[in-house]
């Protein structure tokens, strides 16, 4: 208990510590007046037992009870305080929806560990950089859905998208679906800025929603997409359940880069190409740099003075050792 008070207390003056070093100076002037002050005499062995009182023992005791007492005024004077920031913010922020393919062709192993990983791990890092955003996940395969609303608890968001896996919906791959999810997360924002960020491995074949029409969804409610294509070039290793159990098998690797860029340039967005970790690593860096969130921050830090009880402390071992000095341990002449 005595350890959390210390915990977060800083000290305003600490060179008042400085005066400690005076506190081995008392000590050799005491002991050099003590010895000054003690006599000698040769007594038998047996006429000197139990001479000794407990007061030749305490003795001592007034002149460490003072040193205690210079400690506790010196940490006074040093001004132990706590520190609490508080900090305000003004503007607004950026309302995001990252957009995630979670298809069978996204446990392919182009990226490390595989594409899916690959993507939830650069997620969480871009979550993290947007601390003033709001941010929603939504995933799509055959099917869309949306794995989080729009929130600024970070935590329950990278939770989220921590929990995202492969299996959750029907296979396929649906853009119009997960455009059109996304775009309705947004439909009541009241952010002047508006953005989905939209990651496929293939080619829309299947949902509800038509990805033109998505789009065209998108341009009425003034959403800007990035879109982004992740896979290498040519063929791609990718697990794939057999009866025999799970085999690694060649998959082609097909982008509709024709679709991505279409939608992202009508949307005012940009679309990009990740062909490894570090590729997407870095689109999402960029992206992070080209969505500035418009907010002032004002922090104010209060101070909270924490020297009374280290004050109280000192003046209670001075009254002690008065007392026992005029009582206990009082000179009769």
């Amino acid at each position: 208990m005595i350890l959390d008070y210390f915990k977060n207390i800083t000290f305003s003056q600490p060179w008042f510590f400085l005066l400690l070093l005076l506190l081995p100076v008392f000590i050799y002037w005491y002991a050099s007046r003590s010895n000054k002050r003690l006599g000698s005499i040769i007594i038998s062995d047996i006429s000197a037992k139990g001479l000794g009182s407990w007061k030749s023992y305490l003795r001592h005791l007034l002149f460490i009870l003072r040193l205690l007492a210079i400690v506790f005024i010196t940490t006074a004077l040093a001004r132990p305080q706590t520190m609490f920031e508080d900090q305000h913010v003004d503007g607004e922020g950026v309302d995001i929806v990252l957009c995630i393919d979670v298809s069978g062709s996204m446990t392919a192993q182009d990226l490390t560990p595989n594409r899916l990983e690959a993507a939830k791990n650069v997620a969480i890092d871009f979550v993290n950089k947007r601390q003033t955003d709001r941010i929603a996940v939504v995933i799509f395969s055959g099917e869309s859905f949306t794995q989080c609303p729009l929130t600024t608890d970070h935590r329950v968001l990278i939770s989220a998208i921590e929990n995202i896996r492969n299996g959750l919906l029907e296979d396929g791959t649906a853009i119009g679906s997960g455009l059109g999810t996304s775009v309705d997360r947004l439909r009541e924002s009241k952010s002047k800025s508006k953005v989905i960020i939209l990651l496929t491995d293939g080619e829309n074949n299947g949902g509800l929603i038509d990805p033109q029409t998505a789009k065209e969804i998108a341009k009425a409610f003034q959403v800007k997409v990035y879109t982004i294509g992740v896979g290498t070039d040519g063929y791609a290793p990718q697990p794939v359940n057999t009866p025999m159990g799970v085999v690694m098998q060649q998959g082609k690797v097909s982008i509709d880069e024709k679709l991505l860029k279409e939608i992202a340039f009508e949307t005012g967005g940009k679309y990009f190409r990740a062909k490894d970790n570090q590729g997407l690593s870095g689109i999402y860096a960029e992206i992070n740099t080209l969505e500035k969130s418009k907010v002032d921050i004002t922090s104010r830090t209060r101070y909270t003075e924490k020297f009374f009880p280290f004050a109280m402390i000192a003046l209670g071992l001075i009254f002690f050792e008065m007392l026992l000095r005029f009582t206990v341990f009082r000179k009769f002449p």
